[in-house]
């Protein structure tokens, strides 16, 4: 009977999360855009490169092609100068003639985060306050830089950052990362929000060199897995804001299967185990499809039954919702037409998989819910994380050593 009570309080407590996380992101005004943009500061974006596939050429345009009146440097780092982005790069450059963009072949590692260590090199060559830190995945609308310097008018704004969606996921593998990130990851950072945790996402961040040096720079973080966490948790506990912009860019990356999606959910589990350990470890009771489930095999009866259907129809319903609202365009809450930077792959993956973020998003919401409490369990049991093909231990600071 104390089982039953447990597990019934569980079930309920999985539906209220739910139900705030669903609130949380309604409040949220996404896709919103500056109206009148009058700040073009002069700015200097960061970008650290490894490797291309077929979507690197369209993501590193779309930042190239910005409508900015202000000046824009843009510095792309690599580590080796035969990487075969390099070729891909040259060639963006020669098409964009007078943009102020070079390609920078960076000196030896600096730490076990070699992304950060192309950061350190990169930004001694940047002649701007305003400093910019993008992945190379990261595909942007045309107005992007006008919108996400806007907060930083302000003086108390300490950084910027915004949502991003997984945008081509042409593999079911990569449509359950896709699900866990469009429906539920950026829900869940607004119910942090809301809980006043500070942290930074790391696909778009914007800052001012002042507010770095005073955090020691990008050497501070040289050992540091989750490098865009830790840069706004230290930028935060330096008094300042940190300011999520209302635009959503998309991450687009090669086709992955199981193996692959399923070590990168394990690596983002463990970083953020160790990120925010309490929050993370309390994280499991928003699971509003295994508690039910739990629940009705103990306590097969009509009322247990009802409950568990409540929990999974507000589940499905939410994710389907969640999903929709990120899109942009006529599908999310952006309307313009300007501000899609949906690819045509994803319409017809869409079509593919029978309407992915209809009835079909719900059922496989239920499925992904199984496959994260698996994840959860799993982040505990040990510090191992596989990142770009190199095998790194997790420390508890949050730093990574090579294995």
């Amino acid at each position: 009977m104390l089982l039953k009570i447990i597990l019934g309080c569980l079930a309920v407590l999985s539906l209220g999360l739910m139900l705030w996380q669903w609130w949380a992101a309604w409040r949220f005004p996404l896709h919103r855009r500056v109206s009148a943009a009058s700040f073009f500061p002069a700015v200097t974006l960061l970008k650290p490169l490894k490797g291309c596939d077929q979507m690197t050429e369209d993501c590193l345009r779309s930042w190239l092609a910005q409508e900015y009146p202000g000046q824009v440097q843009t510095l792309f780092g690599v580590a080796d100068a035969d990487d075969p982005v390099c070729l891909l790069v040259r060639r963006l450059l020669k098409q964009f003639a007078d943009a102020d963009a070079q390609l920078v072949v960076c000196g030896p590692p600096r730490g076990a985060n070699l992304k950060v260590s192309k950061l350190v090199e990169l930004d001694r060559l940047a002649r701007n306050e305003l400093i910019i830190i993008s992945d190379a995945d990261v595909k942007v609308p045309p107005d992007f830089l006008a919108n996400i310097v806007a907060p930083l008018q302000e003086e108390g704004v300490g950084l910027v950052n915004c949502f991003y969606r997984l945008a081509n996921s042409s593999t079911l593998a990569m449509r359950w990362e896709a699900l866990a990130t469009n429906a539920d990851f950026w829900s869940q950072v607004l119910q942090a929000r809301s809980l006043k945790l500070d942290f930074a996402l790391g696909a778009v961040m914007a800052t001012r060199r002042r507010q770095l040096l005073e955090i020691g720079g990008f050497e501070a973080l040289a050992d540091c897995l989750a490098d865009d966490y830790q840069l706004g948790r230290r930028i935060a506990r330096r008094g300042y804001r940190i300011e999520l912009s209302p635009l959503v860019v998309e991450c687009c990356s090669a086709p992955v299967g199981w193996g692959a999606a399923w070590k990168h959910q394990l690596r983002w589990a463990r970083t953020i185990r160790v990120s925010l350990p309490g929050p993370y470890f309390f994280s499991i009771l928003s699971n509003p499809t295994i508690w039910p489930l739990f629940y009705v095999a103990v306590n097969p009866t009509a009322p247990a039954l009802l409950l568990g259907l409540a929990c999974w129809l507000v589940r499905m319903a939410a994710a389907v919702d969640l999903q929709a609202r990120l899109e942009p365009g006529p599908r999310g809450t952006g309307h313009s037409p300007q501000s899609a930077v949906h690819s045509p792959q994803s319409a017809v993956d869409d079509q593919r998989f029978g309407g992915w973020n209809g009835v079909l998003g719900g059922w496989v919401a239920l499925l992904k819910d199984v496959l994260q409490a698996a994840i959860w369990l799993l982040a505990f049991t040990g510090n191992s994380i596989e990142w770009r093909s190199r095998k790194m231990r997790l420390r508890r600071d949050g730093s990574i050593i090579a294995e």
